[in-house]
């Protein structure tokens, strides 16, 4: 049995006051004229807001102290502190959901559905729904400790499955994640389906062999590659290339906050509400201090590359994940949008399509209530 280690969130004054100084003394570059600044990248007037933001109004022990909200460890897993929290709910230990984060996200992407999974009663809720709530943060992410190299998602299930089991005891489990957590959940579902019993996902990762086959298909795959055209650069530098962006984003908070909020305002559902009125500075800020003050931008950025060097995404022919496959689409999601379930079901088993009315890519930061109702209905049907 590892060795689990209580753990707390602390930053000294003196380094977020590091940070605060970079973040003022910032040299800002040339912005193109033009009516709408994300679509040359981050745009400047919401990026000076958001640094104006961190650097007078921003209260990051207020953030510390609420990171600090649910009991949280590390454990010794191979060569790999891991960290993650464990909210031990109303199911008392006899109901273990692991749920996984991706980039540039964090295991505080989970904040507003934590307690209501873990306690339905506190919220109106049935008390046979509780689950018992392992959050960890992914291997060189958060507060987890840094590989030496990239590693990818299919080692990082291995992790997690021996935490679940060899660590925490548990027998079974379920296990939920979407963007690089779907891929770990889809790597838990093909590879440890005796533990991970059924798993859910807002993001489809595999890929059948066979590719595309049918006129829906074609047209969803044009679809994919249009997008990936226009927001997909970052995926062909990190994949490729993720040191140049760990050079670049060193020692510049707001490039790396400029990097990252990019992504939640691209990839976010922004049809009702604008950027600010999904998430709120704070939030986004304290998601980017996550990567800010643990030195995660480096190694997050490493764990595209560490997909390619574990193999990639399609199966080899008659492999699929057989692990029953719950898939929730949140309709907001621009990049990574559903496939056909036709093409879906030649990679997974799936056992649940549900289509959701609003909710992009961070599915429960952005739609929290959404996400818990979705994750309840489906752990009924798990058992």
């Amino acid at each position: 049995m590892a060795d689990i280690q209580p753990f707390e969130v602390r930053w000294a004054d003196e380094d977020v006051n590091r940070v605060l100084d970079q973040v003022r003394a910032y040299p800002w570059p040339v912005e193109p004229e033009a009516p709408d600044g994300w679509n040359y990248g981050c745009d400047g007037a919401y990026l000076r807001a958001l640094c104006d933001h961190w650097t007078s109004a921003y209260d990051w022990r207020a953030a510390v102290a609420d990171l600090n909200r649910f009991p949280q460890h590390t454990a010794r897993v191979e060569d790999f502190d891991i960290h993650f929290l464990h909210v031990v709910g109303e199911a008392g230990g006899r109901r273990p959901l692991l749920v996984t984060h991706g980039w540039p996200g964090s295991h505080y992407e989970f904040w507003g559905a934590i307690e209501k999974l873990a306690f339905p009663s506190r919220f109106g809720g049935d008390p046979a729904d509780a689950f018992d709530l392992v959050v960890p943060s992914l291997p060189g992410f958060g507060f987890s400790s840094k590989p030496r190299r990239p590693i990818g998602q299919r080692t990082t299930a291995r992790l997690f499955n021996t935490l679940m089991t060899e660590v925490l005891g548990y027998t079974t489990y379920l296990a939920q994640g979407g963007d690089w957590g779907a891929m770990v959940t889809s790597w838990l579902g093909r590879d440890h389906g005796r533990s991970a019993r059924a798993i859910h996902l807002n993001m489809l990762g595999f890929r059948p062999h066979d590719g595309v086959q049918t006129d829906e298909e074609r047209a969803w795959a044009a679809r994919q590659e249009a997008a990936a055209g226009m927001m997909g650069a970052y995926l062909r530098l990190q994949v490729s290339k993720p040191q140049s962006i760990a050079w670049m984003g060193a020692g510049n908070p707001v490039g790396q906050a400029a990097w990252i909020v990019e992504r939640f305002h691209d990839w976010s559902d922004l049809s009702r509400k604008s950027l600010d009125e999904v998430y709120g500075k704070d939030r986004l800020l304290t998601n980017v201090m996550i990567y800010v003050m643990t030195g995660s931008f480096t190694t997050g950025a490493w764990y595209y590359r560490g997909l390619i060097e574990e193999g990639g995404l399609a199966f080899e022919a008659g492999e699929r994940c057989e692990t029953p496959t719950a898939f929730a689409n949140f309709p907001g999601e621009p990049l990574y949008s559903a496939p056909p379930r036709s093409f879906a079901e030649r990679a997974y088993n799936v056992t649940r399509w549900s289509d959701m009315p609003r909710g992009g890519h961070f599915a429960a930061m952005e739609e929290p209530d959404l996400f818990v109702d979705e994750v309840r209905a489906w752990g009924r049907e798990a058992g």
